[in-house]
């Protein structure tokens, strides 16, 4: 590693952390010449093979600019998106792939968006996914209300019949 300051060729490294979650190390480096000290980032490169075929480099921010477009009038945040992006660029790394589908990394932002937002995620999937009648939509919502009361039952369903609102009656 080339000094930034002097050119030495070398340097000496005086202390390495892993940062970002776990996905950079930054390394703190020191010139054997000049004596003075700079910090490094290193990654791992993870390429994205586009539908056209062309390969690009992975890009959290053309996630949050995708996702970002869905998420227009939803209550959803800068940071939200953020954490979002990061869970993405996880889930996609994980796979141990230096190079993966764009189509994979559309797959990737579903789950972690409907957490996220229903509204955003049926956005954001009707234009992945291609939606092209209100039968796309439908059975996508159906889906949404299928795991919902999947959720509730598992949860004890406190909002039906002999739920939340009997309680509160027999109590009186």
């Amino acid at each position: 590693m080339y000094c930034p300051y002097c050119r030495y060729p070398d340097s000496r490294v005086v202390d390495s952390r892993t940062t970002d979650d776990g996905v950079a190390i930054r390394r703190r480096r020191q010139c054997p010449d000049c004596g003075r000290r700079f910090s490094t980032t290193e990654t791992a490169s993870l390429n994205v093979i586009k539908r056209s075929g062309v390969v690009a480099p992975f890009s959290r921010e053309k996630i949050i600019n995708g996702v970002r477009k869905a998420c227009q009038g939803r209550p959803v945040t800068d940071s939200d998106l953020a954490v979002l992006a990061q869970r993405v660029e996880e889930t996609v790394r994980s796979t141990g792939a230096a190079q993966v589908e764009a189509n994979d990394i559309g797959l990737a932002i579903l789950q972690p968006l409907r957490e996220l937002d229903e509204v955003a995620y049926l956005r954001f999937a009707s234009v992945y996914q291609a939606f092209d009648s209100l039968d796309d939509f439908e059975a996508a919502i159906t889906l949404l209300r299928v795991e919902h009361d999947t959720a509730a039952g598992a949860a004890g369903g406190s909002n039906g019949p002999g739920g939340a609102a009997g309680s509160k009656a027999s109590a009186e």
